[in-house]
């Protein structure tokens, strides 16, 4: 078993700063890229920024030079820092990672329950 337990949601103003945090716990052998994704109403869900292991990163258009993705590896943690957020930024923001449970087998992705942004206007 294996849980994604995300954290930091919540309401700001436009203009303002959050940050999401997203915990991995439970029958962990190792984890590959982690991320965040968004799904505002009637929108398919979208990738928001991943993260390897080595650090590598990877942002969607229309977050770069905003929002900075993080994890710690000891942790098993990935963090979100947005800023300057914008009212299109509202949505329901998902942890995902791909984590293998054993040396032999393969990475399965994992999603979290999803934690609510929402920028005012």
């Amino acid at each position: 078993q294996v849980q994604l337990v995300e954290s930091g949601g919540g309401l700001v103003q436009a203009g303002g700063s959050l940050r999401l945090s997203c915990a991995a716990s439970g029958n962990i052998f190792r984890i590959n890229t982690m991320g965040w994704y968004r799904q505002a109403p009637g929108n398919q869900r979208e990738l928001v920024a991943t993260i390897t292991t080595f650090g590598i990163t990877n942002y969607a258009e229309s977050v770069k030079d905003r929002f900075i993705i993080s994890r710690d590896n000891a942790k098993n943690t990935v963090y979100l820092q947005m800023n300057s957020l914008k009212p299109e930024d509202t949505a329901v923001y998902y942890c995902n990672a791909a984590i293998k449970n054993t040396f032999l087998a393969n990475y399965h992705d994992y999603w979290g329950q999803g934690t609510q942004v929402t920028v005012s206007s």
